[in-house]
């Protein structure tokens, strides 16, 4: 026992991120690398002044560096190529689809393509009936037997912004489409000044709300009296009148710009679309494989788009009561009544964004034999329900429990792919790494997202003066970036974490109700101009719309300490069985046990189906208070005592003292302490989180074996070389390396509880895939090789030949040094601008006293590494460690090392800056900065005070002798 803990603590010290073999064991039972299982990206049309020469040129390197498909996304255009520009859906626009189409299915990539130019929906074909709008209302008072003297009108006043060049409301014509250089202005939103129609008036008095609608005139004049009662309180009046909200398409390229539309309309969405199918009339888009929407993203603007014409039928048919007899409890009040009339009328938007936008979109899609990728985030709505809408839910952004939203959606409803917008913005322009990259996938991978996007890569004409065309975000992943060289390590990367995330389904314990009407519920601040009320709540993960309920909190918790959980609604909730126990959901995932998380309101429906599936046999936890009331105004009376009887049914006390209830089969459990609950429940977590390990995991059954998937990420900064334990049961593991693609047998133990503990040695930002199997015959491998430090690790030491081998402006001249180190820092000419790849080289001696194999150490690097010992390549290592192992076999009595390493692109953009070189010449926002201090007194981006990154092998290089670390249970 002495001596195995001697080596596991030995062990434990050595950072091997290479636990591979310069040739990897390559099992066959790695899953196929398909279009699908490796990353897409978004491609960026600017202007779209694209050729189809390019076009097959870029979708080629493309393909090379192993991206699996492209979104097409036209895009703003670049200045003093206006001659290039191409309308979107013009017959030459759709010339370009068609032969990239062909191009790509030649390629075996995917194409998906953004329906709209920028975001959201809208373009010019978007009529005022079908835009955006909102609401705005005024209030007058009246005395008993008083006439209104003023005009019942509303004039909406001018206002325009401009993300590039502005210009005064007074020189635009109406709409804003038919003005001439949109390009140059870039609109984001827009008013003009004009008369509102009115949608309502009404007066409220003695106990009544009377309709006065019919009495205003065509010039606004009101022929009523108010009447004289019993009392002699005044009248008051609300005039209710509908704006256009003005939004405009953001980042709009040429024939996209114009209107966003009425996303509460279904007309207004089925005649933008009618757009779409007058385009591809005649064309063939088989190939073309998903629509896509990139997020709401409508109220990003001076107020909110919160008012459809329809509004008060569509309320009155879904709520059962007139809104028009309530508008002083929706615009004024903050009393219990507010938040009822106020949660109605944002459960009605939500249903009318469902049904009339994402539902209609999809089934649009769906009878043309197409596929949506949508972004539900920034809704006015339940995203859960979107998603479920959705073929494949997309999330952006780097908050895990927001990236679970598109992924809950997917699991419940049993989606097979959720994809994401990665990398956005990960650091500044021409900063970020492809260690900095993969740490954000990995965050996906862990949010439960299979099927990734970069955000994104730009058509850039390889003809086009470096850097090139650039979109404003701030990761450029493109042929210029001078990491494109090692950039298909990254993709491999991903490629092979997402062929097993892929397969089997999700294997998440616990389904955490997500209180939406709780959200409904609560007021928003408003601004200053109460005439233009803020009304709704914008969701977006935790963050936006539940950060003040307990929900935010028990989220939090459940994921610090390793519970595997999906958010669920109550659509979603309904659709739920049980079997043997447990919760089964409309997709086929099965749960243990539903979390209410200190509920305050819930449906009357919601608690039926609880109380139900209670009674079938599941487990309920009620974390903190059981619901106290539903939501809403319609049939209150009615709806609260029947959710009364139901709760009295349940009898809990009123103490903090846990307490389980059976009901039927099942039962209710309640309490404070949601480890206690969840432990009563059956319900183990990944202890593994205790030892800064992220985990995800999926189950599968296939030919005759059953098991799991783990992807387990070290996400501290010390390595890990130890036994961890798994909350689930194996017979027996197999350890992948998605970065090394080393596989082998893993170690593994039985534990006291019956569960298994596996071996793992794992750097910092390390990862593994482990494939445990429950039953059935584990196929037979090797075992995998555990490495253990054998001695001190000793310095390369020399003299080191420093060559450019690509990049510009130009290449510096060959230089020697005794010890690596940044070229930034080297004597030739050039090395503080370079952006580009570097050659470290290095003749040594086979050290002596040891046969096995090596850990060779690059130390630090700035910011990729390919290795090649003799002139046989090692591997790619993109961090953010940067080691691997080399068999003893491979050392020569004399040995050349060679060490290529690739930069960003900082240090040749800061030369242009410095010197001036106008490379910023991109229309709309151009090239915004993401930190204040790099923005120049054009408000642009700006890299001139940067002073030299550095780059190349900074070491130190070291060798350290290895032996296999002996694990005898297997």
């Amino acid at each position: 026992m002495k001596k195995l803990a001697l080596s596991l603590l030995v062990a434990s010290a050595v950072t091997t991120s290479g636990l591979t073999q310069p040739a990897p064991t390559t099992s066959s039972r790695w899953p196929a690398i398909t279009q699908q299982t490796k990353p897409w990206t978004r491609w960026w049309w600017m202007g779209s002044a694209v050729t189809p020469g390019d076009l097959t040129t870029l979708l080629t390197q493309y393909q090379q560096a192993g991206l699996g498909g492209v979104e097409i996304t036209p895009i703003y255009g670049v200045k003093g190529t206006e001659q290039q520009f191409i309308n979107f859906l013009s017959p030459t626009w759709m010339d370009r689809l068609d032969h990239t189409l062909t191009e790509a299915k030649r390629l075996n990539l995917g194409v998906d393509m953004a329906q709209a130019s920028g975001w959201p929906f809208g373009g010019p074909w978007v009529s005022p009936a079908d835009a955006c709008k909102y609401v705005t209302f005024k209030t007058y008072t009246l005395k008993p037997g008083q006439r209104l003297s003023e005009s019942v009108t509303y004039v909406q006043q001018p206002m325009v912004r401009a993300v590039d060049e502005a210009i005064a409301i007074e020189k635009l014509a109406d709409p804003v489409a038919k003005n001439p250089d949109l390009q140059r202005h870039a609109f984001d939103q827009v008013r003009f000044q004009k008369p509102l129609p009115l949608q309502t008036l009404m007066a409220y008095g003695n106990g009544q709300a009377l309709d006065l609608t019919r009495y205003v005139d065509t010039n606004g004049q009101l022929t009523w009296t108010a009447p004289i009662g019993a009392t002699e309180k005044p009248w008051t009046l609300y005039a209710v009148f509908q704006g256009w909200h003005g939004k405009q398409v953001e980042r709009a390229g040429p024939g996209g710009e114009g209107d966003v539309i009425d996303h509460f309309s279904k007309a207004a969405t089925q005649h933008y679309l009618q757009r779409f199918d007058k385009a591809f009339t005649g064309r063939n888009i088989g190939s073309l494989r998903a629509f896509f929407n990139d997020s709401y993203e409508v109220d990003d603007a001076q107020g909110e788009a919160n008012w459809t014409p329809a509004l008060f039928t569509e309320f009155a048919k879904r709520r059962g009561y007139d809104l028009k007899q309530h508008l002083p409890e929706l615009f004024d009040t903050s009393d219990e009544q507010h938040r009822r009339v106020l949660s109605d009328y944002r459960e009605t938007i939500a249903e009318l964004i469902l049904e009339n936008y994402t539902r209609t979109w999809h089934d649009w899609a769906k009878n043309r034999g197409k596929i949506i990728r949508n972004q539900a985030h920034g809704s006015p709505a339940n995203i859960l329900d979107l998603y479920t809408e959705t073929d494949i839910p997309e999330i952006e952004g780097t908050d895990l429990l927001r990236i679970k939203f598109a992924s809950s959606a997917a699991n419940v409803t049993g989606k097979p792919l959720i994809s994401s917008e990665s990398a956005t913005w990960d650091n500044e322009h021409f900063l970020s790494t492809l260690s900095d990259v993969k740490k954000d996938l990995d965050l996906f991978l862990l949010g439960g997202v299979n099927h990734m996007f970069y955000h994104g890569t730009n058509y850039s004409p390889p003809q086009a003066e470096w850097p090139g065309w650039l979109f404003y975000a701030a990761v450029h992943v493109n042929p210029n970036n001078s990491f494109w060289t090692d950039f298909s390590k990254l993709n491999q990367y991903v490629a092979r974490c997402q062929s097993f995330l892929q397969r089997g389904k999700p294997d998440n314990e616990v389904l955490v109700y997500l209180p939406t009407y709780d959200a409904y519920a609560q007021p928003v601040k408003q601004g200053k101009d109460r005439s233009e009320p803020r009304l709704l709540q914008h969701f977006d993960g935790i963050e936006h719309g539940f950060k003040e309920l307990p929900v935010a909190h028990q989220a939090e918790t459940l994921l610090q300490k390793g519970y595997s959980f999906d958010f669920i609604s109550d659509k979603q909730l309904t659709r739920l069985t049980t079997a043997n126990g447990r919760l089964v959901s409309s997709g086929g995932a099965t749960y243990r046990t539903i979390l209410l998380p200190n509920v305050q309101y819930m449906p009357l429906a919601t608690l039926q189906q609880l109380v139900k599936l209670a009674q079938q046999g599941a487990t309920i936890i009620v974390a903190g208070k059981m619901p106290t009331n539903v939501p809403g105004l319609g049939k209150l009376a009615e709806r609260q005592q029947a959710f009364d009887q139901l709760i009295k049914r349940l009898a809990f006390s009123k103490t903090d003292k846990e307490e389980r209830i059976s009901v039927g089969k099942g039962a209710f459990l309640r309490g404070s302490s949601i480890d206690s609950l969840l432990t009563r429940a059956g319900v183990n977590r990944e202890s593994l989180v205790d030892r800064q390990l992220q985990v995800i995991r999926r189950r599968f059954s296939t030919s005759g074996r059953q098991g799991h998937y783990y992807f387990i990420l070290n996400s501290g900064d010390k390595p890990v070389g130890d036994w961890v334990s798994l909350a689930t049961n194996a017979q027996s593991a197999t350890l992948f390396n998605p970065m090394t693609e080393q596989t082998g047998r893993a170690a593994i133990r039985k534990t006291s509880a019956g569960l298994s503990d596996v071996y793992l040695q794992l750097a910092p930002g390390e990862s593994c895939i482990l494939e445990t199997t429950v039953t059935g015959q584990h196929p037979a491998e090797p075992a995998f090789v555990y490495q253990q430090a054998a001695g001190k690790p000793q310095p390369l030491s020399g003299t080191w030949t420093v060559d450019f081998v690509s990049g510009g402006p130009t290449k510096p001249a060959s230089v020697t040094t005794s010890q690596p180190g940044s070229w930034t820092d080297l004597p030739s000419d050039g090395v503080k601008v370079f952006s580009g790849a570097a050659s470290y080289s290095l003749t040594f001696p086979r050290p002596a006293g040891h046969t096995g194999g090596w850990q060779l150490d690059l130390g630090k690097v700035a910011e990729s590494a390919r290795v090649q010992l003799n002139g046989q390549e090692l591997a790619t290592l993109i961090g953010p460690t940067y080691q691997l192992t080399i068999p003893g076999s491979l050392l020569q009595p004399t040995n050349k090392l060679t060490i290529t390493v690739s930069n960003g692109m900082a240090n040749r953009i800061a030369d242009l800056d410095k010197r001036h070189v106008n490379w910023k010449k991109f229309y709309n926002i151009n090239m915004s900065a993401r930190l204040k201090e790099n923005r120049g007194k054009d408000g642009l981006f700006t890299a001139e005070n940067w002073q030299p990154h550095p780059s190349g092998l900074l070491g130190p290089v070291t060798l350290t002798p290895l032996s296999s670390l002996p694990l005898s249970d297997r």
